[in-house]
């Protein structure tokens, strides 16, 4: 079996199901022989349901040990915070969340300083990766946050709205908090190559069907809370969506498909800086890079809108002393 690379992937919060879920894609994808799989609880029960299911070149390993999860890992994708539940937002996961942050940029900093991708995706994932970002010490285009969960949600809206495939729906972004905060943008989407904004605007239809401004209102409030639609018909917060998505830019990472959808990234821009936020941006083996956001005038002010709540929230956690004050970032990561 030929694999993208032999390098070590470590998988955080193993235990769970997005963890178990992302174990079982990575191994799917044939991204590498060396996965090591790490939780404060044992993840040995994952483990070993890898290996019944006859994945025979591949050598799966779990650990309750820092030390030995992280040293020598090139590679890492973390769910390793407290899930959402019913009724909850995102926010409310803040005070835990951040601190399990800080412990995995620790032991990447102790244990695997050299590692060249890191994948966020546990709630709230703007701070947890920016927590990450901050104390691991690795460089800002080594970091990303699961952001494109918000895009597929808009995109799957879209096509059910019109009736059409998924693939019929392009460039259908989100951009700024993962959170009801989110930016739902318009102006850069084409359904059956109509541009949404004239669907919006009763110029056109598509599959014989339009889009009032109120309805695409809705939707835009729908996909803001699509994550507490899945709690309210799975009973449990998302997971197969989020493991493969994570997965999928790891693989860009290792210098598999190209990840395109929007990721969270750092912004250090004249207009945003100094959060992590979910931007146009492209994964490659050269980790992420930003793309100018296009947009309305409207669309950029709900961008500063989510903007400034994700400042809100940084200020929050720099309250709690899990991050140090903005000007001090640099002593901790030079990078910054």
């Amino acid at each position: 079996m030929d694999f993208l690379t032999n390098d070590k992937l470590v998988i955080v919060g193993a235990a769970g199901m997005i963890g178990s879920n992302m174990t079982q894609t990575a191994i799917m994808l044939h991204l590498t022989p060396n996965i090591c799989l790490y939780d404060v609880f044992s993840a040995e029960g994952v483990a070993e349901e890898m290996r019944q299911s006859g994945f025979d070149d591949v050598n799966v390993v779990s650990t309750t040990d820092p030390k030995e999860a992280f040293t020598g890992a090139k590679y890492i994708i973390s769910s390793g915070g407290a899930p959402r539940k019913q009724g909850m937002t995102r926010e409310d996961l803040l005070d835990g969340n951040s601190k399990a942050a800080k412990d995995l940029g620790d032991n990447i900093k102790k244990f695997c300083p050299d590692a060249k991708f890191c994948v966020v995706i546990f709630n709230p994932a703007d701070i947890t990766g920016l927590v990450t970002l901050v104390h691991s010490g690795l460089k800002p285009n080594q970091v990303a946050t699961l952001a494109a969960l918000d895009s597929t949600r808009l995109k799957g809206a879209l096509a059910k709205h019109f009736g059409v495939s998924q693939a019929d729906v392009k460039n259908a972004y989100t951009y700024g908090g993962h959170g009801e905060k989110m930016a739902v943008f318009a102006s850069p989407t084409t359904v059956k190559g109509v541009k949404l904004l004239d669907v919006i605007a009763g110029k056109a239809k598509v599959n014989g069907k339009g889009l009032t401004p109120d309805e695409w209102k809705q939707m835009q409030v729908d996909v803001t809370k699509g994550g507490a639609k899945i709690i309210e018909l799975r009973r449990r917060s998302s997971f197969q969506s989020p493991a493969y998505l994570a997965v999928k830019m790891i693989e860009a990472a290792m210098g598999g498909e190209e990840f395109n959808y929007p990721a969270g990234a750092y912004a250090d821009t004249s207009r945003y800086s100094h959060v992590m936020m979910a931007m146009p941006t492209r994964i490659t083996a050269d980790g992420i890079y930003q793309k100018p956001v296009l947009g309305t005038e409207d669309e950029f002010a709900a961008l500063d809108a989510s903007y400034k709540h994700l400042e809100g929230l940084r200020d929050q956690v720099i309250k709690m002393g899990v991050l140090p004050e903005v000007k001090d970032w640099k002593k901790v990561n030079p990078n910054l």
